[in-house]
């Protein structure tokens, strides 16, 4: 396989021409029509701050079905004593740039450059990108982020100053797309903290048939609320 090159063209290669690691293409740019193009198409953006913007589409993808969540016995605990305040769509940029800074101050490298980051608070001013926000003590204490397109939420990434806070995060928000008829959650990249939270891979082209068919459901977009 080769790694394909954009051109100005609002178009993507098929994602099972992608490299084993995933990697489809370069190039580009992160443009709204771009970025719900690529989305809608299995790819998402990833890349660090001395490579040019990377295309990917894994294969397995991690997903997470929001009716099936496992939730622990002390996660559930602290969700029902309402042991954080939580929000959505009420500190975006914070949510973003938190997520940004938890990796830089662990001392990871962050696919959150500066111009991802502007590319999806403009999602977000859209009605595209939503966030969840998880408050102690009037304090952000932990939060994630993604894009949501017809039945299927894309979770970009999470981060958390409070044990448990993010887990509540993925918690909360999964309840919330189950009221809403979503089908499934793209976790994209498998994480040991997501499959205990009941995420599985599955091969990139089910995942490619599960989203065709959520995205068939209208998007709902504005302002999210709880």
């Amino acid at each position: 396989m080769s790694v394909f090159k954009l051109s100005d063209k609002l178009e993507f290669p098929p994602p099972y021409l992608a490299e084993p690691s995933g990697l489809l293409c370069v190039g580009g740019d992160l443009s709204t029509e771009r970025l719900l193009l690529a989305y809608s198409s299995g790819i998402f953006p990833w890349y660090s701050d001395d490579e040019p913007i990377l295309w990917w589409s894994p294969d397995p993808r991690l997903i997470l079905y929001p009716k099936k969540i496992n939730i622990s016995k002390s996660l559930k605990k602290k969700i029902n004593n309402h042991h954080f305040t939580i929000t959505m769509d009420q500190a975006f940029e914070d949510v973003i740039y938190a997520c940004a800074g938890m990796r830089t101050q662990n001392c990871q490298e962050t696919w959150l450059v500066d111009e991802m980051i502007l590319a999806y608070i403009k999602l977000h001013n859209e009605g595209f990108a939503h966030s969840v926000e998880c408050w102690k003590d009037d304090k952000l204490a932990g939060g994630l982020y993604g894009i949501s397109l017809g039945g299927c939420f894309f979770g970009e990434s999470m981060f958390t100053y409070v044990n448990d806070a993010s887990k509540i995060a993925l918690a909360t928000l999964s309840s919330h797309l189950s009221k809403l008829n979503f089908d499934l959650i793209d976790c994209q990249v498998t994480t040991n903290h997501l499959i205990t939270m009941g995420g599985f891979e599955i091969p990139r082209h089910l995942f490619l048939n599960q989203l065709k068919l959520s995205l068939q459901k209208p998007s709902i977009t504005g302002e999210w609320n709880f």
